[in-house]
């Protein structure tokens, strides 16, 4: 059976969601081809050749690209069961079911994805209706396979490590683990995992590193959604990743919360060649901390920013920051934490522009004032559509979107997107900035690690 694997977007990382059940799949007979749309052209032999075609779809963006394809991809080749995999599809089932989708896969995807190929063998046109048996959502404890990297673009063609000096380093990409501990009531992998977590095991992550070494990397993202939900584990994986490759170096996701409580193991992951951590900060208002169930404050995020300088380790925070709840002044407010602690370099401008997405099941609707304020379920935008009862917030949020996008295109410098987004600031709140904001560099460059293209939801 001829399997096509699609992914649409992946924040510029190599996907090992197409990687990992690719392996599965072939383990288990099938033909396995792959897309990453994100850098090669829609081949359409592949659809025309495929028995399935499978989505991947773990983020929004992702999403929305993917449910584009399915009209194309019928057209091409009617007979095609059509898959959507990730923690996207069970979010948006019944909506990606009656756009043609005929099972859907979430958490734990890869048992389900060999099962349905199983289940598909003895049907004469895999496009036949046929009932799903596997589980929509699979917490199923998995042993992993190696990732089947083979098929997909070669890693120099993904995100770069741009590092102090302006040289770049090719950046691999896997994943030790799956789901989250936490119940952030924004996140959208709570509707999905609800609490759980899953590991790949230690023998299958450095294994996949080192294909991924041997093909050029040089540097490592984990793109865990928390490295420390199971700091035993991760610091196994550093520890042996060290040991075996004293140069290569990585970066990882880990919340405040985590960072706090485990403050002894930063240096570990600093002398095993972490460059920077990435933590989703989301805002700097303890009531809005509050409302996202985000389980740190303001001062405990502080304290991380010095636990990680007095470590050596670059900490890259991430934000949500315009919100049902932000004010003009909080935003300001946001502008000034920043720049008073040297973190205008920290921080990709685009996690200046955020807005809030309310996906389907997402915990925020737990909040009555956040029932009163969205509009019904828009199944095509994946999202509760909601406007700010202060309409200067989402003027000002378009702004911001537009510095970003065009200073972004213009190769300009952190500090300078990050001043005219000061100035846009207290333009729409009508008062001066009450510190002083960083004087303009034109020319983008390297203070601190990072990648050249930012994470965002």
């Amino acid at each position: 059976m001829n399997v096509l694997l699609i992914s649409t977007y992946e924040l510029g990382r190599q996907p090992f969601g197409l990687a990992s059940p690719a392996a599965w799949l072939a383990a288990a007979g099938a033909t396995v081809s792959c897309l990453d749309l994100s850098r090669e052209s829609f081949n359409e032999e592949f659809v025309r050749a495929a028995d399935v075609v499978a989505f991947y779809v773990p983020m929004h963006t992702a999403t929305r690209l993917a449910v584009l394809l399915i009209e194309p991809v019928r057209k091409l080749n009617p007979r095609a069961h059509i898959c959507f995999y990730g923690l996207y599809a069970p979010m948006n089932e019944a909506y990606l079911r009656r756009l043609g989708a005929q099972t859907i896969l979430g958490g734990e995807f890869e048992e389900g994805l060999v099962h349905l190929v199983e289940r598909l063998a003895g049907v004469a046109q895999a496009s036949s209706l046929c009932s799903q048996s596997e589980p929509t959502v699979s917490l199923s404890r998995q042993t992993f396979r190696v990732p089947d990297r083979r098929a997909l673009p070669p890693l120099e063609h993904y995100a770069h490590l741009v590092v102090p000096g302006g040289a770049h380093r090719i950046v691999g990409y896997t994943e030790a683990s799956r789901g989250c501990k936490h119940l952030c009531r924004h996140c959208p992998i709570v509707p999905v995992y609800n609490g759980a977590f899953r590991v790949v095991q230690r023998d299958v992550v450095l294994a996949d590193i080192r294909w991924q070494v041997s093909s050029g990397a040089q540097h490592i993202t984990f793109g865990d959604p928390d490295f420390f939900n199971g700091p035993a584990h991760a610091l196994a994986i550093v520890e042996a990743l060290h040991s075996e490759f004293s140069q290569l170096t990585y970066d990882v996701t880990i919340k405040i919360e985590h960072l706090l409580h485990h403050a002894a193991h930063l240096r570990t992951l600093r002398d095993t060649g972490c460059l920077f951590v990435t933590s989703a900060v989301e805002s700097v208002d303890d009531a809005v901390l509050v409302k996202l169930d985000k389980g740190h404050t303001h001062a405990d995020f502080l304290a991380v920013v010095e636990l990680c300088r007095e470590a050596g380790l670059a900490l890259q925070p991430s934000f949500v920051p315009f919100t049902p709840w932000t004010t003009l002044e909080g935003y300001s407010e946001l502008l000034r934490v920043l720049a008073e602690n040297d973190l205008v370099e920290s921080v990709a401008p685009i996690q200046l522009a955020i807005r809030l997405l309310i996906p389907a099941g997402s915990r925020l609707l737990e909040l009555e004032d956040v029932r009163l304020l969205v509009a019904p379920f828009d199944e095509a935008a994946l999202v509760y559509p909601w406007r700010h009862a202060d309409s200067r917030v989402d003027a000002l949020c378009e702004e911001v979107e537009n510095i970003v996008r065009f200073g972004e295109k213009l190769n300009v410098s952190r500090e300078t997107i990050f001043a005219r987004i000061c100035d846009a600031a207290s333009a729409a709140a009508g008062i001066p900035a009450s510190w002083q904001r960083p004087e303009p560099v034109l020319v983008a460059r390297a203070a601190i690690p990072y990648l050249n293209e930012p994470w965002y939801c």
